[in-house]
């Protein structure tokens, strides 16, 4: 192979690399914003005495609700996705499974998106700063 096609390909994964670090350095800020805005949902729900509820997660299969050991605040009608009242941000889906049926579903805390349904298939998706500002507007009548 000629200096030239090294050179090439050396520049070419230095490009890469670069174009995938700014990437991450984007999510990561996307990410930071996005755990701000959920921590500062938490912080106004609470002060304005919103009601919280037992959250629960639908296994994959859409069959029923599994309890879980978290509290917060649903967050999209079809209680998909919920803020806790640790201030973090809970997707409540999980495999479905016998043992999450008898003694409850575990869930980890998720990292938020600045725009909730971003890339969905029914290309509906609204910014988490709407879907917050309109739930917190909503307050217990929120169902």
């Amino acid at each position: 192979m000629t200096d030239g096609g090294v050179e090439w390909r050396e520049r070419r994964g230095r490009a890469v690399r670069a174009h995938a670090e700014a990437d991450a350095r984007q999510r990561a800020a996307e990410q930071a914003e996005a755990a701000a805005l959920v921590g500062r949902f938490a912080a106004e729900a609470t002060r304005r005495g919103l009601r919280t509820d037992r959250l629960t997660a639908a296994p994959y299969n859409g069959r029923g609700r599994y309890r879980t050991p978290l509290t917060g605040w649903y967050i999209d009608r079809v209680r998909s996705r919920a803020v806790g009242t640790d201030g973090r941000f809970y997707l409540l889906a999980v495999p479905a499974s016998l043992r999450s049926r008898l003694l409850g579903a575990r869930l980890e805390p998720s990292a938020p998106p600045l725009v909730v349904g971003r890339g969905g298939r029914d290309g509906e998706s609204l910014p988490l700063s709407t879907l917050l500002s309109l739930r917190l507007e909503a307050g217990d009548d929120w169902r």
